[in-house]
């Protein structure tokens, strides 16, 4: 709007110029061939107009052939740098789908139209790696590595690649270099504290930790945790070299992370040896309360020297009624009971765990059995049933279990990644189980019998807590068929008949019959077998050479020395055939 107000300000200027000089009067003189020229001075005003306005005209065409190649060369480098960007585009979208060839194609075409463009060399590195092609990748990121624009990636290329080639050392010198280069760079503070935690300088990882922090790469809070691990971690060293740096540093650790396990276990310790006991019991139960742990319970346990079994006991049912349910309070009260020979109170502690145990549950029920009742059988049993059960909670980060905690993953390098959980291998699915409790297990662990008491007129009266026991009449036994032998005596020989076995008298109604020891079962209906052959009794067998009819030998005066052997197979078959 305001250009259109200015346009129609200066045409009204120039035509009020124009009319002031048409009113003015006047000539212009100039001389022109030897003479004078006159002219108004309204023509003179529009003669000058259109010089000016003609030699404006021609400068403007005049500049703009000269100016002209420049065009021509700008337009064909913008038109080779649009095309270098739409192949660096294209080979992008192939590396993301996983076309190496197109990548390779489409880097090509990149590095002759835009070799310049620090996105060339980056397409070039990543389809390199896609062919699995080291050596070209590596030279790729090296060129980065070069330049002031993209020296942090070319550095972070060849950390990935140092990383693939297991070159440790040449890793931790380009994660250094990239934390020079910039600071405030996630990746490369996080690899330098994994290399250094790795390599136990703990001193060095606290010094990358208060460089993260000023960086703002990690908040307070965490900040506090990571430094209570690494403190942590260092007083477990120093623990059996120095232990009063030792105590010092886990005291500060444990007042930055008051819930780490490892932390409130070492510096209870410490405050047992020094007779704190107060101060002791308060720490374990601050964990314990945020992570219930079997240290934590061992640590409370033993926080005051010289207690008794029973002591102990006592202690740990004041500990485990603050997580009251919780199966680690279980086993806490179970464990300490066993040492007190409290078995009844492990028993009960136990029992809302014993319908799906998990290893350790069935392990202190083994222990259990073979203790208070000496019961191999029971205790076997439940070993067995240990095998199949449930895994307890252990020490497990980014997949890894471990049977210690440990500052730093193993398989990531991430600080404080070690948790108390359920391994991911033991975790419950769909699958029915691929081992069935066997025959024995079910027999063992069947509920116990009391024992039958029998009163002086010989009657049997059973505990009230004993089942019903349903009395089976006992059943003739069959004789069993006899296989034939080849060395049997002929069938005329006589024998004396066997007289038949007296039966066997029938219980009367009214007394009361003891609970037998096997009971028949039901399930297997008895077939009488039918045709029984005649079974003919051998007086002896046919091998036994019998009772000697002479007189007895003298046994010192027989010759000392190795027996005699028997000839076996055929010889000795036609041997005692003969005789």
């Amino acid at each position: 709007m305001y250009r259109i107000i200015l346009f129609l300000l200066l045409v009204a200027l120039a035509a009020s110029g124009a009319a002031w000089l048409a009113d003015q009067p006047g000539e212009v003189l100039f001389p022109w061939a030897g003479g004078l020229a006159h002219v108004t001075l309204l023509e003179f005003a529009t003669a000058f107009g259109t010089a000016v306005v003609a030699a404006m005209f021609g400068w403007t065409i005049l500049r703009a052939l000269w100016r002209l190649p420049e065009k021509i060369r700008r337009a064909n480098r913008e038109r080779r740098h649009a095309r270098g960007r739409h192949a660096i585009t294209q080979g992008l979208l192939a590396i993301g789908h996983g076309d190496s060839s197109a990548a390779r194609a489409h880097a090509e075409v990149a590095r002759r139209h835009a070799a310049g463009d620090p996105l060339t060399l980056l397409l070039h590195a990543q389809s390199a790696q896609l062919d699995g092609n080291r050596g070209a990748a590596r030279e790729a990121f090296q060129a980065m590595a070069t330049r002031e624009d993209t020296r942090l990636l070319g550095l972070r290329g060849l950390f990935i690649e140092a990383q693939r080639a297991d070159d440790v050392g040449a890793a931790v010198a380009i994660a250094e270099e990239a934390l020079k280069t910039s600071p405030s760079s996630t990746w490369a503070s996080q690899a330098v504290l994994g290399f250094r935690c790795a390599r136990g300088d703990w001193m060095g990882a606290l010094a990358i930790l208060e460089n993260n922090l000023s960086s703002g790469l990690i908040d307070k809070e965490t900040y506090r945790r990571q430094r209570g691990v690494l403190l942590t971690a260092r007083a477990l060293e120093l623990e059996t070299t120095d232990r009063d740096s030792a105590r010092d540093v886990v005291m500060e650790a444990v007042k930055l992370a008051p819930t780490l396990v490892p932390a409130a276990v070492l510096s209870a310790k410490f405050q047992s040896e020094a007779h704190q006991i107060r101060r002791a019991m308060r720490l374990v139960e601050t964990a314990w309360l945020a992570q219930p742990h079997p240290d934590l319970a061992d640590a409370y346990a033993h926080v005051k020297l010289g207690d008794s079994a029973r002591q102990r006991l006592v202690r740990i049912e004041t500990l485990a009624a603050k997580m009251p349910g919780h199966l680690e309070s279980a086993l806490a009260v179970a464990r300490a009971a066993i040492d007190a020979t409290e078995f009844a109170k492990a028993r009960a502690a136990l029992a809302p765990h014993l319908e799906a145990p998990t290893q350790r549950v069935a392990m202190l029920m083994a222990e259990i059995e073979r203790t208070e009742h000496g019961d191999s059988g029971r205790a076997r049993a439940w070993t067995l049933r240990a095998v199949r059960a449930l895994h307890d909670p252990v020490w497990t980060a980014d997949g890894y279990v471990s049977a210690t905690w440990r500052p730093v993953s193993p398989v990531s390098g991430r600080l404080d990644a070690f948790q108390w959980q359920t391994p991911v291998a033991s975790l419950p699915s769909d699958k029915a189980a691929a081992i069935e409790p066997s025959p024995f297990e079910e027999a063992m662990l069947a509920p116990r019998r009391e024992p039958v008491a029998r009163l002086e007129s010989g009657a049997a009266i059973e505990s009230a807590a004993a089942p019903e026991v349903i009395p089976i009449e006992p059943v003739a036994a069959e004789p069993a068929p006899v296989a034939a032998q080849d060395n049997a005596p002929p069938a005329e020989i006589a024998t004396e008949p066997v007289p038949a076995p007296m039966p066997a008298p029938q219980p009367s109604p009214d007394a009361p019959v003891a609970a037998p020891l096997f009971r028949a079962r039901q399930d297997i209906p008895k077939v009488t077998p039918q045709n029984i052959p005649a079974v003919i009794p051998i007086l002896r067998a046919p091998d036994d050479p019998g009772v000697d009819d002479e007189g007895g030998r003298d046994e010192f005066a027989e010759q000392i020395g190795p027996p005699a052997s028997q000839a076996g197979g055929w010889r000795g078959f036609l041997s005692r055939w003969g005789s």
